[in-house]
């Protein structure tokens, strides 16, 4: 017997005729009295009853896809226990109590079907059941997978009232090549679940168009998000997954991490964020490779409160400032390049924050690494290069402590500045064409170099004031135009193994309290005379020290916007709220 002779067929027509029926319940009732499968072909028309659908049953738009439309204006408007295939029907339910199409058992595919609603749940798969929606329409409800199995396939979802799409109690769901638009809540939303998301377009959500939460597996790929009100894609509660090939355009933050997450995060494009491209808090995780920050607002990539990421081969590019691990949070950049920014490249901050910086290049950004906060907070660069910065390539405040090796910086005002009481370890580094100093260090800071040099400063080589300690071993300090060293106040150290050439008048000046050990030069070395009794030089410093010359009796203001006759300190500080 052909597979054609064992399907039963029903003709519904409200016009009736021979052999039909009047209405699509009284077919389903024909069908189930001779229970075989059935397949039931509808005339263009509106029906206005619940669907009742039991058995393995065909529903079919003789005329195709929104030729027939069927409603209810209370409870359920179709309901499945089977194997269930609609294909071309408009559903339409009117009570938000109700679910308009529910799976009770068994499996139900949507076939260039249109579901509407009001508000609540459009389709809802329930535990242990499977559903399919292709080539489908879902207005203003949302889809809701619980503890079932569930395949979306280029569908539409529009102006859901709450979630588009949830995947919730262990539910296992694909949507793939499918567009979201408009939802109040979440685009999808995957609860100690299971989903994949892949080709599909994501735009104008209330909340993060992608939310994985309490412990779900969310897999990502090759989707376009737009407009979004707050996360493109957001991981929390100990949440897993991967977001691949993925571009995220004018949401509040491109990609976020918290509450113990950890994505693995590759190939994504985040533009135009409005706070921050990659944000990670609340002990959250995760690894971000090759991934591009486009003109963020704020932030490019953000580590706080706990947050402890990892980036490798990140480019950031326009904006704010790059990366900047506050709030205790901690973090490993590789393989990063950043340029054109209006604020700081690398930013520490915040009592017990922690960085390490490897292979970074900065570019055309006013400054390049800012270190601040308790003696817990610390930063490690290695191997990394700063270029054309109009301020400081490294700024050091507070109690950090900071160390440096290989590092390169060109053409800017500061090398490395350290102050208060901070500490700066600087190797094999160098310091090339800036207009102020190679090294600073003041009030009771500490600076540690070996193997420093530093070459064609329009002022200084390296420079310590008020009660500091500068300790140089093997410095190479070339065609520094106003002096190699200088000590001024309080300030001790020594020189070991340094040398000092150049067209400069002075290769030392200093104030007694430093010891020059195997020094090389053929400029003098001159001390200190008592500084004649004059009001106090103020220079104003945003970032770090500026010298045109060597200054004596000078009081120098860290990271400060605010100077009268009694100096005030205030600190500003950007960062992205949470």
């Amino acid at each position: 017997m052909g597979v054609r002779e064992m399907v039963a067929r029903y003709v519904v027509s409200p016009r009736g005729g021979r052999r039909g029926y009047p209405d699509i319940t009284s077919a389903l009732r024909a069908a189930a009295a001779r229970g075989r499968a059935a397949q039931i072909e509808i005339a263009p028309g509106h029906y206005d009853e619940m669907l009742l659908v039991r058995g393995e049953v065909r529903l079919i738009a003789l005329e195709g896809a929104g030729s027939v439309v069927v409603s209810r204006p209370h409870g359920t408007v179709l309901e499945s226990s089977g194997a269930v295939h609609v294909e071309g029907l408009v559903l339409t339910g009117n009570d938000t109590e109700a679910d308009a199409v529910a799976c009770q058992w068994g499996t139900l595919t949507l076939d260039h079907t249109e579901v509407r609603v009001r508000g609540g749940v459009a389709v809802h798969a329930r535990p242990h059941t499977s559903v399919t929606l292709r080539d489908s329409t879902v207005r203003h409800g949302r889809t809701l997978f619980s503890g079932s199995s569930g395949l979306v396939e280029r569908c539409r979802f529009t102006d859901a009232a709450d979630n588009a799409v949830a995947v919730i109690e262990g539910a296992r769901v694909s949507v793939h090549g499918s567009r979201i638009e408009g939802s109040r809540i979440h685009g999808v939303r995957v609860c100690n679940a299971y989903g994949v998301v892949t080709g599909c377009e994501l735009t104008g959500t209330g909340n993060a168009a992608l939310m994985a939460d309490t412990r779900a597996e969310l897999t990502v790929a090759d989707c376009t998000i737009t407009a979004v009100h707050a996360e493109g894609i957001m991981f929390i509660e100990q949440s897993r997954g991967s977001v691949d090939r993925t571009r995220v355009t004018d949401a509040r933050h491109g990609i976020g991490a918290a509450s113990g997450a950890d994505p693995v995060v590759r190939g994504c494009v985040l533009t135009a964020c409005r706070d921050t491209g990659i944000n990670v808090q609340t002990s959250g995780r995760g690894r971000f490779e090759d991934c591009q920050v486009v003109g963020a607002g704020n932030v490019a990539v953000f580590s706080t409160k706990g947050g402890a990421p990892e980036v490798h081969g990140c480019r950031v590019s326009g904006g704010n400032v790059g990366i900047a691990v506050t709030g205790g949070a901690r973090g490993r950049f590789t393989g990063i390049g950043i340029e054109d920014l209006t604020g700081s490249a690398l930013r520490v901050f915040d009592d017990d924050s922690t960085a390490v910086f490897e292979r970074v290049r900065v570019d055309r950004c006013p400054s390049g690494l800012e270190v601040r906060g308790n003696g817990g907070t610390t930063a490690e660069v290695a191997d990394s290069e700063f270029h054309d910065f109009a301020l400081a390539a490294v700024a050091v405040g507070g109690q950090a402590r900071v160390s440096l090796k290989g590092i390169r910086a060109e053409r800017g005002v500061l090398g490395f500045g350290v102050g208060e009481e901070a500490s700066l370890r600087v190797s094999d580094s160098g310091v090339r064409a800036v207009t102020s100093g190679g090294a600073v260090v003041f009030g009771s800071a500490r600076l540690f170099a070996t193997d420093l040099a530093v070459t064609g400063s329009g002022a200084l080589g390296v420079y310590g004031k008020d009660s500091a300690y500068l300790d140089v071993t093997r410095g190479a300090f070339t065609d520094c135009a106003a002096v190699g060293a200088a000590f001024d106040d309080e300030c001790g150290g020594r020189l070991v193994d340094c040398s000092v050439s150049g067209p400069g008048d002075t290769a030392v000046r200093h104030n007694g309290r430093v010891d020059l050990v195997s020094l090389s030069t053929s400029l003098p070395v001159v001390r200190n005379e008592e500084p004649v009794e004059v009001p106090p030089t103020i220079v104003n410093i945003f970032n770090g020290p500026v010298f045109n010359k060597p200054v004596i009796n000078s009081h120098i203001l860290w990271n400060n916007d605010n100077v009268n006759h009694v100096i005030q300190r205030h600190t500003t500080e950007d960062g992205p709220g949470t």
